[in-house]
């Protein structure tokens, strides 16, 4: 996944040479930075839509791969989806070869289309995985660990892919990011090769065949109403931090003054940074005391006054960066396993690829109306701060979202025996008792 999330957010890094001019005939310099930035002359518009390509190709992939994966097994899966990310990356490198053409946008918007549906069933392969080989131990902290080096790329991105486009240029940038996510590709095939191996071993193989030629698709409709107020909590709450991330440097290069691209770069990833180090902690913590979805709530509450900060306030964003990526981590950890645990193992794969459809499909609808609240026909001038704020209060109103939801998720768990609260002993020792009826 590595390779896979650098590419993703190499968008995000470069968000001033994507929406930079075609050309700077009078580029002028001023404290050692150009006024005029050359690019691919897109509009904030047209940036936004790479995102939205690659949240609705989620979409539309992973509800049906999950529920393919519960049919065919992983293996196949991983297949797939390597060569949907690695087309998708290709498109995406090629396209910008044609900078100042009519067939730069159609081809990056295709290979962001087929990135998306490569993320998309990879995240999913990577949670059934995940799920099965932990199903009796540490879940959360096993979630948190691959959550947490699933966006180990993200931060190489930002702390390293403007240095290397400003040495090298965009286009072997991009083809780079290529590279890596083929390197990805291969350490992915690999895993599950070991994972298919591990199955025959245990003689595990004709009981999951025999379980996944049960699987309908109207299994969807058995799922428990614990389970969908998850996922709506969930898709509030990507809705927040994805949308944000992909503009952060170009928010804090318009708002604060002082910070350059690279500074502002660094600023972003902080929230992957503290995703990488806190998540498998949060995991550890989470699996130890339980109350997984009081931690949802918690965590969507504390969003609140960070969101306003940075709308409202000159404090340096550095201390809010830090407090989304604690907050995502506790999120990420708490939540992600908490789907294995409200449904039948048979239907994990297709849970959770609803799940990332779902929020992935929040997060397109988001990108399109942030898109379209930034949205300015001038490339040269900062975007007004009342247009940033503005953003950001679309972001609150996600965040409240989010709580409403996680509310009513603690409603109905305590009422129905409190499972998502329970330590992981006490969930095991539960589902022992209701095995033996």
């Amino acid at each position: 996944m590595l390779g896979i999330f650098f590419c993703y957010d190499i968008p995000s890094a470069l968000q001033d040479q994507f929406q930079g001019n075609l050309t700077c005939p009078k580029a002028t310099e001023a404290g050692g930075s150009e006024l005029c930035v050359r690019g691919l002359g897109m509009t904030p518009q047209q940036y936004n839509l790479l995102f939205v390509v690659h949240s609705w190709a989620s979409v539309v992939v992973t509800l049906v791969s999950g529920f393919l994966i519960d049919k065919l097994g992983n293996f196949i899966g991983i297949c797939l989806s390597s060569f949907l990310s690695i087309s998708g990356t290709v498109l995406f490198a090629l396209g910008s070869h044609f900078r100042g053409t009519a067939y730069l946008l159609p081809l990056m918007l295709t290979g962001r289309l087929l990135l998306g549906s490569g993320i998309g069933s990879m995240s999913v392969l990577q949670d059934c995985i995940t799920a099965f080989w932990f199903e009796e131990k540490e879940l959360a902290m096993a979630f948190g660990v691959t959550i947490g080096f699933s966006h180990l790329g993200s931060i190489l991105n930002f702390f390293v892919t403007q240095i290397f486009e400003q040495a090298y240029g965009l286009q072997w940038t991009l083809w780079g990011g290529t590279l890596l996510c083929v390197f990805s590709a291969g350490m992915a095939l690999i895993a599950g090769n070991l994972d298919r191996i591990g199955v025959k071993q245990l003689g595990l193989e004709s009981m999951i065949q025999e379980e996944s030629s049960k699987i309908r698709i109207g299994d969807v409709k058995r799922l428990p109403l614990r389970y969908f107020l998850l996922t709506l909590s969930m898709t509030f709450f990507y809705n927040i931090i994805l949308p944000f991330i992909a503009d952060a440097s170009k928010f804090f290069l318009d708002k604060f003054s002082g910070y350059s691209q690279q500074e502002a770069n660094s600023v972003a990833g902080a929230v992957y940074i503290c995703a990488l180090v806190f998540t498998t902690v949060a995991g550890c913590l989470i699996d130890f005391v339980g109350l997984r979805v009081i931690i949802l709530l918690v965590c969507a509450v504390l969003t609140l006054p960070v969101l306003t900060v940075l709308a409202f306030t000159n404090i340096p964003p550095l201390i809010c960066t830090i407090l989304l990526g604690m907050i995502y981590s506790f999120v990420a950890a708490s939540t992600w396993p908490s789907i294995v645990l409200v449904v039948p193992r048979a239907t994990v794969g297709t849970a959770i690829g609803l799940t990332t459809a779902v929020s992935m499909a929040g997060t397109g609808v988001s990108h399109l109306i942030i898109g379209a609240i930034l949205d300015t026909s001038n490339r040269v001038v900062k975007i007004p701060l009342w247009r940033w704020q503005w953003m950001m209060i679309y972001l609150i109103i996600n965040a409240i979202g989010c709580i409403i939801s996680s509310v009513l998720l603690n409603i109905v768990d305590h009422r129905q025996g409190g499972i998502l609260n329970k330590t992981r002993k006490k969930w095991k020792q539960t589902k022992k008792v209701d095995d033996s009826h």
